[in-house]
């Protein structure tokens, strides 16, 4: 008799309780893939806006505290989505695979585990500005296929748990059970990772409705300025390298914002409105506004979250309507002082009224660096403010400008905790040399960039071991809206030495000395390099 069978000619199961829990996890994240790779594929046809994926993650950047939104910029800067993207995909096969194995132990444990997915994701659509109908039926889809895909792999599953690990003796020769149920659940855990691949990105596709706004932005023509930005003066480029160009190009201008993906706003469908304590309400669409005279001006602009010494700042040449000649189409009534502007995916920014109705350029921007501004950037149409740190003034895919008080409406990042208002503090940079990066003793080159938007930089200075400062040269500014660059040549021996920058802007006012943190309104303290420098 064949050792492996039991004397009543029985052949007992030949799937080891580990190997199958090791199975059902898996199980449980092709399913739970599959869901989700549904759910993302209908959003694609049937709610472009807003998809279960993308509710989700936007409802955890609001949730999460502003301590925890500083350190992920700190940490991974403008890869910020991305990481977080990662983050979720990574918790979300966790869970998956605890609803595998919950399921496998007892039966409909692992369909609560999903079901409650579902729920998770219909109040995150539910919480989201652009909530429709057809959204709020796409996390129960994408929960009820992750439970009808998980049914099936687990009825293949449970088939070679419970098949004979040999052939009986009357039906010598043929394959075993167990291999047979074996070969049949692979080909479904296989079959089913493979279409959730394909599925996805054909969901990717699908939803690149981006892809074809690109076109369309690629194929527009922006109007000639009515008002062109002063040329550049002379010497306003230093050479030398390695700092920060002085106009930023659109590949490496920073990007911070609460889009998990970016909005694909199409133009032809665009209207800005303004609403809310005027004489007039206004709708304009983008063609209205492509007519109007158009303002051409480098302003530089500046996330609240740059840390002293940070990359999260940049310098552009924007085009765009003025906003004040928008808002005097519409007469703000007497006691408004502010404009909370609004975002295509709901975002918010309360703007004091004052500095939308002043001279200074604040636009409803159209162009960056003499093309169609960038989707990531606000393609069609986005506020640029010079001044204002961008939490208070920056939003990007413009669709509603709503004239209020600061007493009665709050911009997105207000309750949680940060200013009502967010002037730009003065500040400077040392981006050459590099912190703790050697060089050679000598005439050692320095230099960076300075900034004071809507005042301008009067000097910059530097000093070496807390000794005296040294006035650097300072390039002149295109105007008191963008960065100065700046550079100064100190003689260094070997050693090693701590250096520091500090500006000084046109009204006299020097940098803040004093080290804070980002929170509430933006750091302060003077830009700290350590140099070594070698023989």
């Amino acid at each position: 008799m064949n050792k492996s069978q039991s004397a009543t000619g029985q052949v007992p199961a030949g799937l080891p309780a580990t190997v199958a829990a090791r199975w059902a996890a898996a199980a449980g994240v092709v399913a739970v893939a599959a869901g989700v790779v549904v759910g993302e594929l209908v959003a694609a046809l049937v709610s472009p806006a807003l998809s279960p994926m993308t509710a989700v993650g936007g409802a955890v950047i609001d949730a999460v505290p502003p301590a925890v939104k500083d350190w992920a910029v700190s940490a991974f800067g403008t890869a910020d989505k991305l990481a977080l993207l990662v983050g979720m995909g990574l918790a979300i096969a966790a869970l998956a695979a605890l609803a595998g194995l919950l399921e496998w132990r007892r039966r409909f444990a692992g369909f609560a585990v999903i079901a409650t997915f579902g729920v998770v994701g219909l109040v995150a659509v539910l919480g989201r500005a652009q909530a429709t109908g057809n959204a709020i039926a796409l996390p129960l889809l994408a929960a009820g296929a992750a439970i009808v895909v998980l049914r099936w792999l687990m009825s293949r599953l449970r088939e070679w748990k419970e098949a004979p690990a040999a052939v009986p003796a009357a039906a010598a020769g043929a394959a075993p059970p167990s291999e047979a149920g074996r070969r049949r659940f692979m080909q479904a855990l296989g079959g089913g990772a493979v279409v959730a691949t394909v599925g996805g990105g054909l969901a990717a596709a699908l939803r690149g409705a981006a892809a074809g706004v690109s076109e369309v932005r690629n194929k527009l023509a922006l109007p000639a300025a009515a008002s062109p930005a002063p040329p550049v003066p002379a010497g306003a480029v230093l050479n030398l390298d390695g700092i920060s160009p002085l106009v930023t190009p659109n590949r490496d201008f920073y990007r911070i914002d609460t889009a998990l993906t970016v909005p694909a706003v199409d133009p032809d469908s665009w209207v800005l409105k303004v609403t809310g304590m005027v004489e007039r309400e206004i709708e304009l669409d983008f063609a209205a506004l492509l007519s109007k005279p158009m303002t051409e001006r480098h302003v530089t602009i500046a996330c609240v979250s740059n840390e002293v010494g940070g990359d999260l700042i940049g310098n552009a040449l924007w085009l765009g309507w003025p906003v004040r000649e928008l808002l005097a189409m519409a007469g703000p009534q007497t006691g408004a002082d502010m404009v909370l502007s609004r975002s295509k995916d709901g975002w918010t920014a309360g703007t004091p009224l004052e500095v939308l109705t002043d001279d200074r350029d604040a636009l409803i921007a159209v162009g960056m660096n003499g093309e169609p501004l960038p989707l990531e950037h606000g393609f069609p149409v986005r506020l640029v403010v010079p001044g204002l740190y961008g939490y208070v003034s920056a939003t990007k895919w413009l669709t509603e400008l709503k004239v209020t008080r600061f007493a009665d409406d709050v911009g997105y990042w207000t309750p949680r905790g940060w200013s009502e208002r967010g002037p730009i503090k003065t500040s400077s940079r040392i981006d050459v040399p590099r912190s703790g990066r050697p060089v050679r003793a000598g005439t050692v080159a320095f230099g960076g960039v300075a900034w004071a938007q809507h005042t301008g930089i009067g000097k910059v200075e530097l000093r070496v071991n807390r000794g005296p400062w040294q006035r650097a040269e300072l390039a002149p500014g295109i105007s008191r809206d963008t960065w100065y660059q700046w550079q100064l040549s100190v003689p260094l021996t070997p050693g090693q030495y701590e250096v520091q920058v500090r500006a000084t802007d046109l009204k006299g006012a020097p940098q803040i000395e004093n080290r804070a943190r980002v929170a509430p309104d933006g750091a302060t303290g003077f830009h700290t390099i350590r140099v070594d420098v070698t023989p």
